[in-house]
């Protein structure tokens, strides 16, 4: 097995804080680094103690849940909680900020945000990571690698294929389907 770089490491905790999640719209994670060493992480969620999405369903109000505080937010907080400074420090995040939290990003003094995916990316939180003078690196993340239901999925996609070899489907057509199921699951 190949070792992974220290970029994908740290985003891989990021999307593993992100399967504690209890939005149901998106889940995200968030770390916090300095000198290669994790000072926080978050995932977008409830206040401690509060009700949850998965719970009570999404409180929208102007198509935001404001249920939810976000990844990137909790971890700063989590940092400002215990007095520790994140200026100078890294992000990774499992997906583009949203702008409240890019300017919260800015304004703790993030140096670099590292994100997996775009995800409705800011034009103007763009232009404020531009003018602030952070950093953004986009690090492409294979989220196989933190799925912890790889097997039952693949038995899964092998059992449907059986089904279909079972009722005539055609022999090219099957291929093509476990072909993308060997790319899927290795």
């Amino acid at each position: 097995m190949k070792r992974i770089t220290w970029d994908q490491f740290f985003m891989a905790q990021s999307h593993l804080l992100a399967l504690r999640s209890t939005c149901t719209r998106l889940s995200v994670g968030a770390t916090i680094v300095r000198d290669r060493r994790i000072m926080a992480g978050g995932y977008n969620g409830s206040i401690s103690g509060g009700d949850h999405c998965t719970d009570k369903g999404c409180y929208v109000i102007d198509n935001h849940c404001v249920r939810t505080i976000h990844a990137e937010m909790n971890a700063l907080l989590q940092c400002a909680k215990y007095g520790v400074s994140v200026s100078g420090a890294e992000m990774y995040v499992s997906h583009f900020p949203c702008l409240q939290c890019t300017k919260s990003i800015i304004q703790a003094g993030i140096s670099t945000l590292y994100y997996a995916k775009d995800y409705k990316n800011h034009p103007y939180g763009i232009e404020l990571l531009e003018q602030a003078g952070v950093k953004v690196i986009q690090v492409p993340f294979d989220e196989s690698g933190v799925d912890f239901q790889s097997d039952e999925k693949s038995a899964l996609y092998t059992e449907l294929l059986g089904k279909l070899r079972e009722k005539g489907e055609n022999e090219e057509t099957l291929a093509l389907y476990e072909e993308r199921v060997k790319t899927l699951f290795g």
